[in-house]
Order: structure tokens, then sequence, then C-alpha cells
């Protein structure tokens, strides 16, 4: 056996024996998985519990470090619907690698997910987005450095390969578009871009990072979605708008200041997931190129 492929039996040993923990206490047999970022957990409210299970009791999950992430897997019900949730995520920029980041997502396949919504705080850099805004994210720019593919391929979950050339799940993106106007909730459609923080950026890179094609940036997300295509999991991204990023009017921002401009938002976006998940049945036909 050659140094990979035992590397990959290590990583497929570690995420089977998480999911065996999970599955002993819980039945639960989840199709649709969800990431809470920052200062965004309260849509665990939501949910009917089964189990609450906190990540450093998980065999193999890194512990979160930021203080706005609970750092809790939570399994029930929402909407009807059989659900795994991640209330807190891992980042690059806490140190851990792409795997550790990953391994939660790898687990939720592993459990049984077909469809994973993503959401996360960001910085708006389009001028047309203000704080408090939600943006669905229609395709993303990895700027992070690094790629949670790299290294052994896990062949029993996807290809060596992949094709990105549809992250964001375009029938999920339509059915969160009319979900959002029917409620009257407001919602950009954009780029996300992802970087390794953990400082913020200066006005060049605000300049750089919109002139690529962004229209906001954050330092996640990404590499749980590129392990969830590799996967063949269908997912929807949407994003809190926390403060703008415009170069020629930028101004000191806290992260005191982002959760709180995320606490205020997040009723919007539980709304938003709420609505669309108790729909999902109208997002399963596959949408015709144009």
């Amino acid at each position: 056996m050659t140094d990979h492929q035992t590397e990959a039996s290590v990583q497929l040993a570690r995420i089977d024996e998480a999911t065996d923990y999970i599955r002993t206490h819980s039945d639960q047999r989840p199709l649709l998985g969800i990431v809470l970022g920052t200062g965004l957990g309260a849509l665990v409210g939501d949910i009917e519990i089964d189990a609450s299970l906190d990540y450093e009791h998980l065999p193999h999950f890194p512990t979160s470090t930021v203080e706005s992430h609970s750092g809790r897997l939570i399994l029930g019900s929402l909407e009807g619907r059989s659900v795994v949730a991640m209330q807190g995520r891992f980042h690059y920029y806490e140190g851990y690698t792409m795997q550790q980041i990953t391994f939660p997502i790898r687990v939720m396949q592993r459990l049984g997910i077909e469809t994973l919504i993503v959401s996360n705080a960001c910085g708006g850099m389009n001028p047309s987005y203000r704080r408090g805004d939600l943006m669905r994210i229609d395709d993303h720019i990895n700027l992070l450095g690094d790629n949670p593919l790299c290294g052994p391929n896990l062949d029993e979950f996807g290809p060596r390969f992949p094709d990105m050339s549809e992250p964001y799940d375009r029938q999920l993106g339509a059915l969160a578009d009319r979900v959002a106007l029917e409620a009257g909730i407001d919602l950009h459609v954009g780029v996300y871009v992802s970087v390794a923080g953990p400082n913020l950026e200066t006005r060049a890179e605000y300049r750089f990072l919109r002139a690529i094609g962004a229209d906001v940036v954050g330092m996640s997300t990404v590499p749980e979605v590129i392990a969830a295509r590799h996967g063949d999991t269908r997912v929807l991204g949407i994003s809190i708008v926390t403060d703008e990023c415009f170069p020629d009017t930028l101004e000191p921002v806290d992260v005191e200041t982002i959760i709180r401009v995320a606490g205020e938002a997040e009723p919007k976006l539980t709304e938003l997931i709420r609505r669309t998940v108790s729909e999902l049945d109208k997002a399963d036909a596959p949408v015709k190129a144009s």
C-alpha cells in the first residue's frame, strides 16, 4: 500500500468512526445538511432537536476557537425534513488543515445528505450592497491558497478532478430567489471570494478583489462547497453582508460590530432558509439550460 493509499484509508476510517458515533446518539437519517456561520446560529431554534453533540465529544472533529461559533452538531427535523446542522464551523485562519475544515462535510455525506445549505457573514464590495443585506452565492473564487482535495483522493466520495462549472445548484438558487420574492426579502445574487484572514482587507485588496469579479469577501465556505461538490452534494449558499468594504470611504470595523449586524439580519436569513427547506421538493427537477 502506498503512502497516499494509507493516508486515504486513515481519513476514511476517521470519517466512519465519527459517523458511527453520531448514529449511536440519533436515529435520524438526514438528507439535508446546514452550516451556520458567524453569528448565525439562531436557526437551530426552529429545529426539532433529536440530538445535540458538542464538537469536542465527536471523534476527530476539530474544536471551534471562534467565540461566535457555538461548536455543536444538531440532528433533528426542520419543516418536516430530517437535517444535520453545524452550529459553528472551522476556518483556515484557526490553523486547521483543509481536510480538518471539511471533515464535518464528509461526515454529513456519510450520514446521507444530498443537499447542503451554507451561510456566512461577509464584507460587501458591490456598491449596490448595504450592511444587513442578503446575497445568494452564484459562484465563488478561492484565494485561500489551498484546496481540500489536495493530497490523496477519497475515491469513495468523488473523482480526482471534479467539475466545478456549477458549484451552487441552479435549481436551488431559483427556488431561493422565488421564496425570497414571495416573503418580501431582498436577495442579491453574486460572487463570493474566500481569503485566508484573519485580518480584514486593505483598501488596495478590496479594489483587487472587486476587480477580479467578487461582490463579497469572507474567510470560509469555499472549502466546504468544494468538498460537497466533490461528493455530488447539491449546494445553496447565502451570505449576510455585515460591513461595507468600499475603498474610497472605508471605515474601521471590529468583529463585535460584524457579529451584531449578522444577528440583526439573521431573522431574514432564518426565514429564507426555513421557507426554502419547506419547498425543497420543488427543486428536485433539473433545470434546462437556457
